[in-house]
């Protein structure tokens, strides 16, 4: 069952992405000559096959159009333009930090609404209800352990940040923050591009 809503899940991420780029392609494909009438054999021999189109100009860097779906390497989630893995190894913060580090991430940051959600759907599926966020209070600041901006903010309960400087995740809400050294699961997130 837990297979089932993670497939869901990854199709359901897959098939929200931007559209524009599938947008794109029929414009491409369909670009017909500007000359009323039958198409010139000069014509036909600059419109490129279909088949034969494996990469399409995004800001002149070509980009396969497939690529999305190819980032993130076996047993993590790709979201967005990240990878994310939920470990199921309670740890607290900085153990968690550690262990991302070497699989070449940080615990992961929280940018967007849409992005928490997916958050919290992997720690649903895995069957837990709290994991460690890369959110850290230092000297009354709080901050991104992957040095992403703190912009978004999504607090069900927040307690004094100089006792209790770490943020979890929780699955029925927004997040809070607790003492470092308390046990939690927690979710990695890298860079696909380092991979």
């Amino acid at each position: 069952m837990k297979t089932v809503l993670v497939l869901s899940i990854l199709l359901s991420v897959a098939f929200s992405a931007p559209a524009e780029v599938e947008e794109k392609a029929p414009k491409v494909a369909v670009e017909a000559p500007k000359e009323q009438g039958a198409a010139a054999p000069e014509a036909e021999e600059k419109m490129t096959p279909k088949d034969e189109e494996v990469f399409e100009p995004e800001d002149s860097v070509p980009v396969p159009r497939n690529a999305r779906f190819n980032f993130c390497p076996d047993g993590w989630f790709s979201h967005g333009s990240r990878c994310f893995m939920f470990v199921n190894s309670p740890l607290s913060w900085y153990s968690a930090e550690e262990h991302c580090n070497s699989m070449g991430a940080n615990l992961a940051s929280v940018t967007n609404p849409r992005e928490y959600s997916f958050l919290q759907q992997i720690t649903k599926t895995a069957g837990q209800s709290i994991a460690w966020l890369g959110g850290f209070n230092l000297q009354g600041r709080w901050m991104w352990i992957d040095r992403e901006g703190f912009y978004y903010t999504n607090w069900y309960s927040q307690s004094s940040s100089s006792s209790y400087p770490c943020v979890y995740l929780r699955t029925t809400n927004g997040w809070g923050n607790t003492q470092c050294g308390s046990a939690y699961r927690f979710i990695c997130s890298k860079d696909p591009f380092s991979c």
